[in-house]
């Protein structure tokens, strides 16, 4: 098995994002941060008040919102791609890392589709019998610890998909085979990155919109909030798909 080191691999991050970001900002900017934005400003109000929120059923929502969730999730995918391509291939073109992107987005569609599927049928089979023994706190730590693992050990199956030429089933054995013995590191390190993401972003949203607010009101808070919540995490997300092409690198050397 081969070592893992995070500080190792924040510090390559480091150096490359210096060294490459005017490369790997724009692409995170305009596949991740910009889908955001337009899908925060088509969520309905009602949907928006309901995800604060949640009290009774989920309201009614149009048809087109959720073509444009699916259209947001498969922009971000195709982004992360792009991101591991300049991050794993030295010398590699932006138009070179989008095309080898968007070659490798149907298979990481398809990996992610047959990981969504597993892990429902997990939950679902573990949460009948804990449902009726602990009701739905049992249902909710369930939903959580499967969610933490499969994350976990799957963390690599984008590097793996874009850095090799492997159908479906052989890259979703690679990215489980390269997070063995590895877990707990790379579990601590995502909640790490999710817990400053989500706070950095809150907090230049606050600010930000806040300032927004002052200029041109309530709508002007909203979209400028939202702006800046969703800039900052991408950036944060760039240093988080950086590090883990590194993490990915540690485990695939023999």
């Amino acid at each position: 098995m081969a070592t893992m080191s995070i500080g190792k691999a924040w510090e390559e991050a480091v150096a490359f994002v210096a060294r490459e970001a005017t490369l790997l900002l724009p692409v995170a900017l305009l596949f991740v941060a910009f889908p955001v934005v337009i899908l925060q400003e088509m969520t309905p109000p009602e949907l928006a008040a309901w995800s604060s929120a949640p009290k009774g059923p989920m309201p009614d929502v149009p048809a087109s919102y959720w073509a444009s969730l699916l259209l947001t999730i498969l922009l971000i995918w195709f982004g992360s791609l792009t991101l591991f391509a300049l991050s794993l291939r030295p010398g590699i073109s932006v138009a070179e890392a989008l095309k080898l992107a968007l070659h490798r987005l149907p298979v990481l569609v398809a990996t992610s589709l047959i990981a969504g599927v597993a892990l429902f049928a997990v939950i679902l089979l573990l949460s009948v019998p804990v449902m009726l023994v602990a009701g739905f706190p049992g249902v909710l730590a369930i939903l959580i610890g499967v969610g933490l693992f499969a994350g976990s050990r799957l963390a690599l199956l984008n590097p793996v998909v874009i850095d090799d030429t492997l159908g479906i089933v052989p890259s979703l054995r690679r990215a489980w085979a390269l997070t063995r013995g590895h877990f707990w590191r790379i579990c601590g390190f995502l909640f790490a990155v999710m817990l400053l993401s989500t706070i950095a972003g809150s907090a230049a949203q606050a600010v930000l919109g806040l300032l927004g607010g002052l200029v041109a009101g309530s709508d002007g808070a909203r979209l400028v909030g939202g702006i800046a919540g969703a800039a900052v995490s991408a950036i944060v997300q760039v240093y988080m798909l950086v590090m883990l092409a590194r993490l990915y690198r540690q485990a695939s050397a023999t």
